[in-house]
Order: C-alpha cells, then structure tokens, then sequence
C-alpha cells in the first residue's frame, strides 16, 4: 500500500512539474510527459512501473475524458461539419484499419484478423495533443470543432472493429456481412442508449437545486452510461459520446449559474489528473514493450514497426486529399454540400488536419486487448507503440511550427465581433425585461434604475468595441486601450477588496467563514475577466 501511495505522488509530481515546465517554455505537455513517464519506468525502483491494464482504461479513464471533451464540444458544429467530421471518424478509421492489417500481414506471419486488430487499435487519433497544441498556436475553431468530433466518434469504430477482428481470430471465421450488420447494431444501440440516459439525466435536474449533487450526478453520468451499453453489448464510447452533446447543448437550460461555475472547475480538474496521468502510463510501458521484443530478429521488428507507422501516417492526408475532391453531388448525399457560411476545406486546413493525429492511450488499451495467445503478440503491441510515440512526439513538436508555417486565416475578429453583437442584443433585452416590470407594477421603478444605469453603461461600452472591431482591417484584434486600462484597474479594485477584507479578519473583525463567503463574491467577479489579454 506504502509503494502504491508512493507511485500515485510520484506521478502527481511528474504531471505537476511537466505542465509547469510547458507553461514556461512553451513545449506541449503531453509530450513531456510522455518522455517523463518513459525515464520513470527506467528508474531502478522497486514497482516503478504501472502496467497498462486495457480494462481500466476502457472503464475508469476513458469515459470520463470522453465526456468531459463531449461537454466543451458543439452539436451545432458538429452539424455543421458532419461530413468531414463522419468522414474521418468512420470511414478513416475502416480504411486505416484493413491497410495496416494487410500491410502488417505481408510482412510478418500473423492472420490477417490479428492484423486488422491491430490496425483498428492504431486507427483512431487521440486529439488530446493536437488540440492543446493547436488551440495555442491559433488552429481555427472550424478546425478544432472537427478534430474534437473526430476524436470523439472514432474511437467507437475502432473497438468496434477490434472486437469483430478479435472474434474472427478466436473462431477462426470472418463474414464480411456479419460484421457490417453487427458494427451498425452495435452503433445503433449506443446511439440509442446515448440518448435514454441523456433524456433521464435532463428529467432528473428538473428536480436539483444543489451544485453539490448536479455535479455528483454530472460525475456519475460516463460511468452509468458506459457501464449500461457494455452490459446491453452496444457501443459505451457512443453512448457516451451522445449523453455528453445532447446535455452539454441543453446544460444552459438544466444547470443554474452555480453549479455551472463548479461544473467547469470540476471537470477540468478531473481532465488534469487523468491526461497527466494516461500520458505518464504511456511512457512507462517502454520499457517492458521493449524487453519482450528479444525473441525477434532486429531486422524483423524494424520493418514491422516501419511499415505500421508509415501507412498509419500516409492513409490519413491521401484520405484527405481524396474526399476534399470528391463531386459535389455526393457532398450533398453525405450532408455535407458547402455553404456561404461552411466552405470547402482549403489545402492549407487539409494539410493541418493531417497532422492533427497524434495517437493515445485508446491506442494501448485497445492493441493490450489482444488475445495473449496470438502469434507475434508483442510484436504487435511494439508496433502500436512506436505509433504512439512517433505521432505523439513526431507530429506534436512539428504541429506548432507548421500552423506557423501555413498562416491559415483565423476568425478572431469575426468571433470578438459576434460576441459584442450578441452582448449588445442580451442587454438590450434586458432593458427591454426592465420596461416590462415597470409598466406592469410602477412601485419598481425605483429598485430598476441603478440596474437600468448598470445595464446602459454595458450597452455602451459593448457597442463602442462592436464599432471598433467593425473597422479592423485585417485578422489581428485591434488594440482598446480604455478597455485594457478598465480591466487593469477593475483588478486593482478587487486586489484592494481583498486586501481589507483579510485585514478585518486578521484583526478579528470578521470571521472566517463570513470572509469565504466575501472572498467566493470577489472571485466569482474577477474570474469572468480575463486573464492574459482583454477577450474583445
């Protein structure tokens, strides 16, 4: 238990210091702990490396972050893209899939149905990296809403195809019908299951006032979800996947303000403990990946590891490429036919989006689900997890540099200007609310009108940055000097708040439980500003 207690704290400390080492010089996260985890399973410690168990993997983390990423996800954009977003989540992954198997299946002697295991656990992208690096190098949102549905959907066909891939190695029989019919039940049943704990979870928060228990609930809903569709046999990530959509676009209606706020803090806590540690988890299987390959020629696991790596990264921008040229008819038939306010993908964004898929933990977990009977079985799994590294260190330095490099037109301007324009309208509705209370009961007049003042000052100053950000010329935003000389002095204010509240408590004036419930006030106003530069 000591040694256990041991390991958790080690890894915490690694996770700690790898992200403080990100923040400061800009190298991505998941990368460095991915080289921290691997020096941690060479440390010459007794029980210094945690073996990667597939099931708790498939159990414990990967419906939380598959929920948690659901949560920060847009239905509406991932209507809007379907095609692209389809495209690669189904369509990819069945290509990349069948390629690796028949690749890895020429080149070493391993069925074909192993093979195609094989290729389904290194089919789909874990976009965990690729987002935290192209969400800092300015990757449009467009781009980041499809590499977040792409994420969130591929991993259902990939273990769907392992389980039909890893079946057909144990009976030793394949029909290719079969195993259509039984990806579409399978997907069908998730979908549906998705949606009845969706709809029960909406019908339950109808009854809770307390932060406290919607975000117990909100905590429990991957797991129920997950533990449900496995035991009806239907796809959990799908279902999943679905629940966290459909009540993170219905969130505004279910949750009050409070437990909205304790939402946000709890799953981002949650997704910091577990992305630190799946990336540490991933690094400490080097070592025992590697000591298991001394049965086989070096010349063998070479040309293996090679070719696995190569069609993984060669499949995903000849798909590309393809489907971008696809006629405009069968744009249409796949939902997909382009509009004024959806183009078609440009080369530099197709170009960026074959890049963007940097592999994960879901990659492990799934190749670990071999059968420990099958020929080549470590060699398999080695193959997988060069794949892993090579995507995750390989294409997570290069990512940054080549969204440099690309100089896709973001939408900056356009989206600060969208968001004044619906500030300028949520006020002037409010205003409007205003009149309304007064004409129906005139004694209000009085309490409405320092919050009439308040909502005018607002008003004007929301449409003062609307105008000012309608005469940027170019995609940088401009410059408000009286808005960044109001947030500094708006911290100023706050900062000197709390400052005496602590010295009334200090002095014994206050209490300290009256000083947490003035000090919750304080930070609840000084976290909707922003941190690093003024959010027009």
């Amino acid at each position: 238990m000591i040694a256990t207690l041991a390991l958790v704290l080690g890894g915490l400390a690694v996770v700690m210091l790898a992200h403080a080492v990100a923040d400061r010089t800009g190298l991505p996260a998941p990368i460095l702990l991915v080289v921290a985890g691997i020096g941690y399973g060479y440390l010459p410690l007794p029980g210094a490396t945690l073996e990667l168990d597939p099931e708790i993997v498939l159990y414990l983390i990967i419906p939380p972050l598959l929920y948690a990423a659901a949560l920060q996800s847009s239905l509406m954009g991932l209507r809007r893209n379907a095609r692209t977003v389809v495209g690669l989540s189904v369509f990819l992954v069945v290509v990349t899939a069948l390629a690796v198997g028949f690749g890895l299946s020429a080149v070493i002697a391993v069925p074909l149905s192993v093979a195609v295991a094989i290729g389904a656990a290194v089919a789909p992208p874990d976009p965990v990296a690729a987002l935290a690096i192209g969400r800092r190098a300015g990757l449009p949102p467009r781009l980041i809403t499809i590499v977040e549905g792409e994420g969130l959907l591929n991993d259902a066909t990939a273990l769907t195809i392992l389980k039909v891939a890893v079946a057909a190695a144990v009976s030793g029989s394949f029909s290719p019908a079969g195993a259509v019919g039984q990806f579409l039940l399978v997907a069908a049943g998730g979908l549906a299951v998705g949606m009845v704990v969706a709809l029960l979870m909406t019908w339950l928060r109808r009854f809770i006032t307390d932060s406290l228990i919607d975000n117990a609930l909100s905590l429990a809903t991957p797991f129920a979800t997950f533990l449900v569709a496995e035991e009806l046999h239907v796809s959990g990530v799908l279902a999943v996947v679905v629940a966290g959509l459909w009540l993170s676009h219905r969130n505004p209606y279910l949750q009050s303000s409070g437990a909205r706020l304790q939402k946000r803090a709890v799953w981002r806590f949650v997704e910091y403990l577990l992305e630190g540690y799946v990336f540490v988890l991933i690094g400490q299987q080097l070592p025992g990946l590697v000591a298991d390959l001394k049965v086989y020629e070096p010349g063998t696991v070479v040309i293996a590891a090679t070719v696995t790596t190569v069609i993984v990264l060669g499949v995903r921008p000849l798909w590309l490429l393809a489907s971008a040229h696809l006629p405009t008819r069968m744009h249409a038939r796949l939902g997909g036919d382009p509009k004024p306010g959806n183009p078609p993908l440009s080369g530099r964004e197709l170009l960026a989006l074959s890049w963007a898929g940097t592999r994960g933990v879901i990659t492990l977990a799934a190749a670990y689900i071999v059968p420990v009977d099958v020929p080549n079985r470590d060699l398999l799994l080695f193959c997988a997890y060069v794949v892993v590294l090579v995507t995750l260190i390989g294409q997570g330095l290069t990512f940054a540099p080549l969204l440099r490099r690309l100089r896709i037109p973001g939408t900056d301007v356009a989206r600060a200007l969208t968001r004044n324009q619906a500030r300028v309208a949520a006020v002037e509705a409010a205003l409007a609310r205003l009149d309304d209370l007064v004409e129906e009961d005139p004694d209000l007049a009085p309490a409405t009108e320092p919050l009439r003042q308040s909502a005018q000052l607002r008003l004007e100053r929301y449409t003062s940055r609307v105008e000012h950000l309608s005469s940027a010329e170019d995609d940088e935003l401009p410059v408000d000097t009286d808005y960044h000389h109001g947030l500094m002095a708006r911290r100023e204010m706050i900062a000197a708040e709390r400052e005496e509240m602590l010295s009334w408590r200090d002095s014994g004036q206050l209490l300290d439980a009256d000083l947490r419930i003035l000090e919750r006030e304080l930070d609840h106003q000084e976290s909707i500003l922003p941190r690093d530069r003024p959010e027009h």
